[in-house]
């Protein structure tokens, strides 16, 4: 039996709840029995790992590895998992590189089939690195059972620190956010752009990002997001946009129900 993370209440108010809770849920979270045999077996096992096939081919090892990534739904899909890790990211034509999700490319990346010297697999912290994100990942996930909101708000404000601490350019920084489905879904809502926004050409979305995050955050810089007022502002927008919606959403489907019903009688 795995401990559910306790939420309460929704929006800001789960959202101040569950930050207020977190470090101690995470906790009684990490120690769950299955959560903890999964961890402790890619730890013992992964340093064998040679090939990308071994790793598609040992379902324990593969969720963990996945599950660090946000890629878990992607478990049977193993001819398509083992040709992203194979191709690696060092060529402009790998697989990885040329799909428009970013989890990819840092999946096949942290684990390095394509480098000639052998993977990462059996270098030093790297099973403890990969079991942190899936216990992170796998945290966020069980809050979205409650509420998908609060899980993404949680995957915003870890994935935008990794994306800093990647080191890359600002504009390559904000390439990645935008490439990151959950990332780009937040920060979507928060500066109110339309579900059309992303048929736009790619340079003109980060453009319009960067131009409406300095006009509602007074920055568009990855590393100012990052401090607390601001990233505090980020996901309250975020989450008051997200109430609106659904308000919206269950208040027309209020408003149809009672003009459906009049029309009867």
């Amino acid at each position: 039996m795995s401990f559910q993370p306790i939420v309460v209440g929704s929006g800001l108010v789960g959202w101040q709840f569950l930050q207020s809770t977190q470090d101690r849920q995470k906790e009684v979270f990490n120690a769950s029995p299955l959560l903890k045999r999964d961890t402790d077996y890619f730890a013992q096992n992964i340093g064998s790992i040679k090939t990308a096939e071994d790793l598609v081919s040992d379902r324990r090892l593969l969720r963990v590895a996945l599950g660090a990534f946000g890629l878990q739904d992607d478990i049977d899909s193993k001819f398509f998992i083992r040709r992203i890790l194979e191709d690696g990211t060092t060529e402009r034509t790998a697989l990885a590189n040329r799909l428009a999700d970013e989890r990819y490319k840092a999946f096949s990346k942290a684990f390095g089939f394509d480098n000639p010297f052998g993977p990462k697999t059996s270098s030093v912290g790297f099973a403890q690195d990969i079991v942190a994100k899936f216990r992170q990942q796998s945290f966020e996930v069980a809050v979205g059972e409650s509420d998908q909101s609060l899980r993404l708000a949680l995957n915003f404000k870890r994935g935008l620190t990794e994306i800093h601490e990647s080191g890359s350019s600002e504009n390559a920084q904000w390439f990645r956010l935008m490439g990151t489905p959950p990332m780009r879904t937040v920060l979507e809502k928060a500066l109110n752009l339309p579900s059309s926004f992303g048929q736009l050409d790619i340079d003109v979305q980060k453009d319009v990002f960067q131009e409406k995050a300095r006009a509602r955050f007074g920055t568009d810089k990855i590393s100012e997001m990052l401090e607390p007022d601001v990233m505090k502002k980020v996901v309250q927008t975020y989450l008051l946009q997200e109430q609106i919606g659904q308000f919206q959403t269950s208040n027309s489907g209020q408003i149809a129900l009672t003009l459906l019903q009049s029309s009867r009688r």
